[in-house]
């Protein structure tokens, strides 16, 4: 399917939420999502996540701007988007002495075309916990019946909110598994994680959010080239950093010495590598502790947050979030 055929599921534009005593918590964001994709809302405690999901969710009226989710309003037309969506709250809020199974038959019998539930327990790895009370669950296992009561409804679109939290690596993994799988089969998702490991290797696109303003947006590839690859080594004895040819021939942008250690930034990974071994091997000098490496998304995610006003996380509303309302299923 080419650009021109993509079917936007979710569109968002200049989308603002106002909470009591007029605080902005969401400040004009734009960004769209396609059928099929998956894409990762990334920011630092108070950038707006949370805010801007329950918004698309149709958890609330939006104080500005303009939201569809399959072409409908999702807080005005909730009664025709809620059946098409999936939620996985950060916190599902089960009654602790219903078993796995009754949680998840309690659940189905409120979704419209529900698919079986040993079905959904399956996919999610909890079948052999099936006759376990949520009070017996660790903390993995209720993210689990957590994602599988978001599937049960056959979802167009999924929402995952902080999704594997509390899982350990094999449960991460099956999850992100999961998620492909669901993609694959034409599932839409939202995603929202503090792994940037997890946004990296799912998202097709992801957005950081900043002070409630979408700070920069794009692929993972070009969200980690706004930000200067680099290349270290240490000087041999006796050679200085003048030593080197000038450093803007190299492409360096930045660099910075520690001792013996050089550390070069540039936007032209390959120039400046290949520039600096050149030197070495005319100059038959050893570079000892050679690292080359792109940027990545921590950097450009650190980058953004070493920016954020130190009392941001203190004044939004949204910083409580694990309490996310259950009427994301009614």
């Amino acid at each position: 399917m080419n650009s021109n055929q993509r079917e936007r599921v979710i569109d968002v534009t200049d989308l603002r939420r106002v909470y009591g005593g007029g605080f902005e918590a969401v400040r004009g964001i734009t960004f769209s999502v396609d059928r099929g994709e998956v894409f990762a809302l990334l920011g630092t405690n108070g950038a707006g996540k949370t805010s801007t999901v329950e918004l698309i969710e149709g958890l609330a009226p939006p104080a500005g701007g303009r939201v569809r989710v399959l072409g409908r309003d999702p807080y005005t037309e909730r009664a025709a988007v809620r059946p098409r969506i999936g939620v996985m709250l950060q916190e599902g809020g089960f009654p602790s002495e219903l078993t796995v199974t009754e949680t998840a038959r309690m659940w189905a019998g409120c979704t419209t075309g529900a698919r079986p539930v040993g079905e959904a327990l399956d996919l999610v790895g909890l079948t052999r916990r099936r006759g376990v009370r949520v009070k017996q669950l660790s903390g993995g296992e209720k993210r689990r019946l957590d994602l599988a009561l978001a599937l049960l409804g056959r979802p167009e679109v999924l929402f995952l909110d902080e999704p594997t939290t509390g899982l350990d690596a094999e449960g991460r993994q099956d999850t992100w598994r999961l998620v492909r799988e669901l993609r694959g089969a034409g599932t839409t998702v939202l995603l929202t994680t503090h792994y940037l490991q997890e946004a990296e290797g799912l998202a097709d696109r992801l957005a950081i959010l900043h002070e409630g303003r979408v700070a920069v947006s794009g692929t993972p590839a070009e969200v980690t080239a706004t930000q200067p690859s680099r290349v270290s080594f240490d000087l041999p004895q006796g050679y200085f950093l003048g030593d080197l040819p000038p450093l803007a021939d190299l492409g360096v942008t930045a660099h910075e010495t520690a001792g013996r250690t050089v550390l070069l930034r540039t936007n032209d990974l390959q120039r400046t590598a290949t520039a600096v071994l050149l030197w070495a091997e005319r100059t038959r000098v050893e570079l000892r502790a050679l690292d080359v490496r792109s940027a990545s998304l921590e950097e450009a995610f650190l980058h953004i947050a070493k920016a954020a006003a130190p009392t941001a996380a203190a004044t939004d509303p949204e910083d409580g979030a694990a309490e996310r309302r259950t009427e994301a299923a009614a």
